[in-house]
């Protein structure tokens, strides 16, 4: 894999609340100059992102829906996936609700998920967010049932914001049980080459790191 092909599989972002106009231009420059595949940026930013995407071949702009806690009121999360689609969101990660999923409430939480997906269209690539690291073992399962039978494209491990990164060996757990029915996408603690190749090699097809475009150096630097 080059790197190229390895721009191909990362998401950017720029969703902390103290990112700025000038922040988020500086990542949809860097998506330009190495052809990430996704922008991802907080609601408010969407319409101006797709602007400055619109020349960009291959570099698509994303956001959350729920973000960061998963816990808004569905008709609200309903609401929120309609605006991102307004304003040419081609990228949606759902934040699960994860208290309603660990208060064992499993039929809301695909009801939650259902109904934001059934609004988005067939031409918007959908992520749940599971976040990973507020699960359980016993859990995984479960939560991955659900992302199933949510209609998504991809299961995402995290936020981000919820401390401790991706886990190579659990995502290689989701990768069996959910086998080819959905993708994978990790994110939060990605850092290296050799980060990056562990997360593939588990069944990730998308990586979300702040780390991008080191790994790609690093990949260059190596040959790759």
């Amino acid at each position: 894999m080059n790197a190229l092909e390895a721009a191909k599989l990362i998401d950017v972002s720029a969703v902390r609340s103290h990112h700025t106009l000038g922040d988020i231009e500086c990542m949809v420059e860097l998506a330009r100059r190495y052809r990430f595949i996704n922008v991802h940026v907080l609601p408010c930013w969407v319409r101006t992102v797709s602007g400055l995407l619109t020349d960009v071949e291959g570099v698509s702009v994303g956001a959350p829906v729920g973000f960061p806690g998963g816990a808004h009121n569905t008709p609200v999360k309903v609401l929120e996936a309609k605006l991102l689609v307004e304003d040419g969101v081609r990228e949606m990660d759902i934040v699960m609700n994860i208290g309603r999923f660990k208060n064992r409430e499993y039929a809301a939480v695909l009801d939650d998920l259902k109904q934001v997906i059934s609004c988005t269209g067939e031409s918007i690539l959908t992520k749940v967010i599971i976040e990973l690291n507020c699960l359980e073992d016993e859990e995984i399962e479960k939560a991955c049932e659900i992302v199933m039978r949510s209609g998504a494209d991809f299961l995402k491990t995290g936020t981000g914001w919820v401390p401790g990164g991706a886990n190579a060996e659990r995502v290689g757990r989701i990768k069996r049980i959910v086998g080819d029915r959905l993708k994978i996408k990790a994110a939060g603690g990605i850092r290296t080459r050799e980060d990056m190749v562990a997360f593939i090699e588990a069944g990730c097809e998308r990586l979300g790191t702040s780390s991008a475009v080191s790994i790609l150096k690093g990949r260059e630097a190596a040959g790759y």
